[in-house]
């Protein structure tokens, strides 16, 4: 969900730009999950065969369409946030 929601927010990304944004990730792992994402049509790559060669990650019309969702999540999970923040500064 977290890559997604990045790529939600900073549009297409390089992977080099992206792994840093994704913390606690290895470069495998990372890869696994984009592949996995691209293979339900939620996520696209580019190859660009440069020197050295540039992969841009990006969100397909499908996951586009679940962008709603997406933002509702967010949203809750800011409120929740913010309940157990208010019940741990009652507590103390």
């Amino acid at each position: 969900m977290y890559i997604l929601y990045i790529l939600r927010t900073n549009g297409p990304t390089r992977f080099g730009a992206l792994k840093p944004k994704v913390e606690g990730i290895s470069t495998r792992v990372l890869t696994e999950r984009l592949r996995m994402l691209e293979g339900a049509g939620l996520v696209y790559w580019e190859y660009e065969p440069t020197v050295p060669p540039q992969v841009t990650y990006g969100l397909t019309e499908r996951m586009k369409d679940l962008g709603e969702v997406l933002d509702r999540l967010d949203a809750i999970a800011q409120h929740w946030y913010e309940q157990d923040r208010t019940e741990i500064d009652s507590a103390s």
